[in-house]
């Protein structure tokens, strides 16, 4: 690997040990075995490599979210089954994941301290929203409507911001994907007797 490579690493490393607001430069450097002028010629600044890994961590733990469904019905996009089987492959992969919540946790409670972190970390939130819709109806990232990610990408985004929130509250009473699909398909059902 090279420097930018191992900065990348090491700042994931930190990341998970120490958060935002704690890991230093110096820490950087040390834990990724590079050098203070590496990160501006790489990444430009301390925030930008840290957003940049924040947002690898991010990514590899929605890996997981759209898993293969179990059956033909669970594969289309849109169906209850698969909003089920999605929130349940979200759920799951929670525990291991939980120093990743904890970080974005930091980012939301710490926005203040983190403005340039923060402005960062805004622009790549589209992303996220984009992944998240296309997990949901099966339809290729590079394939989704700016309409689709902008309205259920949203949507699912602050799904998943409420459930992550419950989760590190209290995983035992956190709600399930079933309660979950549950709730969604009783106000669906309220909306289509209007």
């Amino acid at each position: 690997m090279g420097h930018r490579e191992d900065l990348l690493e090491g700042a994931k490393r930190c990341l998970l040990t120490k958060g935002f607001v704690r890991t230093t430069a110096r820490d950087l450097v040390k834990e990724s075995g590079t050098n203070l002028a590496s990160i501006g010629y790489h990444y430009g600044s301390k925030d930008a490599l840290l957003v940049e890994a924040f947002v690898a961590l991010v990514e590899k733990a929605g890996d997981g979210f759209d898993d293969a469904p179990a059956t033909e019905s669970e594969a289309k996009g849109g169906s209850l089954e698969r909003f089920e089987q999605v929130w349940a492959n979200v759920l799951r992969d929670f525990p291991q994941s939980r120093s990743i919540w904890m970080l974005t946790f930091e980012v939301i409670t710490q926005g203040e301290r983190l403005a340039g972190v923060r402005d960062l970390l805004v622009k790549a939130q589209r992303e996220g929203r984009s992944g998240l819709a296309a997990a949901f109806t099966g339809i290729a990232e590079s394939d989704l409507p700016d309409d689709v990610v902008e309205t259920e990408g949203r949507f699912h985004t602050t799904l998943l911001n409420g459930l992550m929130v419950q989760w590190l509250f209290d995983p035992q009473s956190a709600t399930t994907a079933e309660q979950l699909t549950e709730g969604m398909r009783r106000v669906m059902g309220r909306m289509s007797q209007e």
